[in-house]
């Protein structure tokens, strides 16, 4: 402990001893030092915030381990020198966005500032707008990259910088190890450019909307059928973050007039002073709006995250109270819609991650259409995209955590055209006679019943960060050959791409990028998947179980069976 803040006491003291630090950060280091418990400030700079393949994610202060304008501006330095040597003799223009979040337009306008002294036209929008709008400006205005500060749905003391190229995708190989390595090689804060040169910052202005709500309109299938019920009541909130400024005009544009909105959230605020987190996943989050929604008979209510690239949905059963959908669920409804009313399968294609319900790969493969599973993270989706452009045809995708796309013209999770889609499906169903919840029960009479869970284990810090590394290897090094009573028959490694049958023995390849998640398929057929969060000093348990579901009066049996499955596997999970 004492060489460990001996080298962070060190740490703190270049930053008091660098010139291009400004007073009031040096300041803020100062009273670190001076604190008593040394804890703040071993969190602060234990190590420096790494620029992962994701970007930067972390809790705003000063600090090596900190979101602050000279951990940006040194991402941002490094991504203009990798853009200055792949694009050499050309002109280089990057698009940046920003969500509601306390310090983002602070540091949307730090990375504008490092970008153009380098050199780079940067185009910047006015003010916060929806990470999707930010992929789809990049591919609309031929950037070759691009930047969104936002921190998703984490609590409201984080912030976070994620990286685009050329077509609108977070980075991925090799430009991501790429770009890592020319942050790395800086030294020194002495080396950023900090100074604007402002004739090369350049306003979004509203034309990239205009052609955005044109592509979504595109995608808006029966068009009929919303017209007929273009006047039933849908609840939204955007949670203080950036959808307010897209989402309603969004369903407004495709043909719905009763678009009621959560007042109290409406204003965007970094502080988000009504929710404990900003996270559609969470139940608390969706507090008002479901009681906005019994207030309105709403037939569907819908939350997005901060950056409006995730969200939650809730809808109404017969008995008027409202249900809220997982991710899980969600995804597979769409998909239950999409699937069943595809009327062009050849050389269609879906795709999701490695932890999202394997429903959507049953009902993919006895509908006909192609269903692709890939890593954690959209990322890899937009990566397949890239590959399979002009070969097969992209019809939707989706993730367990709230995220999910439809259509090709933004190239990661877009919560914008998904609350217009799920809006159509609620039109849909209404002019069925049903809701969407009766659906959700016809799709698992139809497929089976697949039931998931997560469960999420928070480790914060310095320690936080070890005690995750060595869950990891102790799963990784000690496999369970019985969880709950039914054998491990077979263990997935991501890390080593290896699949190992533990009963016979068996290994083969896995072919996939490396990456920490293990996964263990269980004689009953449940399956277990372990993985660290890479935004969150979380560890991730996702869990899922299923069995067949022969009627709908069957529907709260089968539920029990499967829900105390699941918890007996939750209870070995938290026990290791």
């Amino acid at each position: 402990m004492n060489d460990l803040l001996e080298r962070v006491r060190a740490k703190a003291q270049t930053w008091l001893d660098s010139p291009a630090i400004d007073d009031a950060t040096k300041a803020e280091v100062k009273a670190l030092l001076a604190k008593p418990d040394p804890k703040e400030l071993i969190d602060n700079f234990y190590k420096d915030l790494e620029f992962g393949t994701g970007g930067l994610r972390g809790i705003m202060g000063a600090g090596s381990n900190c979101m602050n304008k000279y951990t940006v501006g040194v991402a941002t330095q490094g991504l203009a020198n990798y853009l200055n040597k792949s694009f050499t003799g050309k002109k280089i223009t990057v698009a940046i966005a920003h969500d509601s979040r306390n310090n983002s337009r602070f540091f949307a306008e730090t990375a504008a500032a490092v970008l153009s002294a380098n050199g780079v036209d940067v185009y910047l929008f006015a003010e916060l707008r929806p990470t999707p709008l930010l992929s789809f400006a990049i591919r609309y205005l031929n950037c070759q990259s691009g930047i969104v500060i936002t921190a998703s749905h984490n609590p409201k003391e984080y912030n976070g910088y994620k990286a685009y190229w050329t077509g609108g995708a977070q980075v991925v190989p090799p430009h991501d190890k790429n770009i890592i390595q020319e942050v790395n090689a800086i030294t020194s804060f002495e080396q950023v450019r900090f100074v604007a040169d402002a004739a090369r910052i350049h306003t979004i202005g509203p034309e990239v909307e205009k052609a955005y709500y044109a592509e979504v309109k595109k995608l808006i299938p029966n068009p009929d059928v919303i017209a007929r019920h273009r006047d039933i009541p849908l609840v939204y909130t955007s949670l203080h973050g950036a959808g307010i400024t897209m989402v309603p005009e969004c369903l407004r544009q495709i043909g719905f007039t009763n678009i009621q909105l959560v007042d109290e959230q409406k204003v965007p605020d970094g502080n988000f002073p009504t929710v404990p987190s900003p996270n559609p996943e969470e139940k608390s989050a969706m507090e008002m709006v479901i009681k906005k929604g019994k207030t309105a008979n709403a037939t569907m209510v819908m939350a997005t995250d901060p950056d409006t690239d995730r969200v939650g949905i809730g809808v109404r059963k017969s008995d008027g109270e409202f249900i809220l959908l997982n991710g899980n669920q969600a995804f597979c409804l769409m998909m239950y819609f999409i699937l069943k009313n595809q009327k062009d399968k050849k050389n269609a294609y879906i795709a999701k991650t490695i932890v999202t319900s394997e429903l959507v790969d049953t009902m993919a493969k006895q509908l006909g259409i192609a269903c692709y599973n890939t890593l954690t993270g959209f990322k890899y989706i937009a990566e397949l995209m890239g590959k399979l452009d002009g070969k097969e045809r992209f019809i939707a995708a989706g993730e367990e955590s709230y995220g999910y796309m439809v259509g090709d013209f933004v190239r990661d999770k877009d919560a914008v055209s998904a609350c217009a889609f799920f809006a159509a499906m609620a039109a849909s169903a209404t002019d069925e006679g049903k809701s969407m919840y009766d659906w959700l029960i016809d799709m698992y009479v139809s497929f089976g019943y697949y039931k998931e869970a997560l469960v999420n284990v928070t480790k914060k810090g310095q320690q936080g960060e070890q005690e995750i590394k060595a869950m990891m290897e102790k799963f990784r090094g000690n496999p369970p050959a019985e969880i709950a009573g039914s054998k491990v028959e077979r263990l997935l490694d991501y890390k080593t791409l290896k699949e190992k049958n533990l009963l016979n023995g068996q290994t083969s390849t896995l072919d996939f990028p490396a990456s920490d998640v293990l996964q263990f398929y269980l004689q009953d057929g449940s399956k277990l998947s372990v993985r660290p969060s890479g935004t969150e000093p979380k560890i991730k348990f996702y869990v899922s179980v299923h069995a067949p579901l022969k009627s709908k009066e069957d529907f709260a049996k089968v539920d029990a069976v499967l829900e105390n499955k699941i918890k007996q596997l939750e209870a070995y999970l938290l026990s290791v």
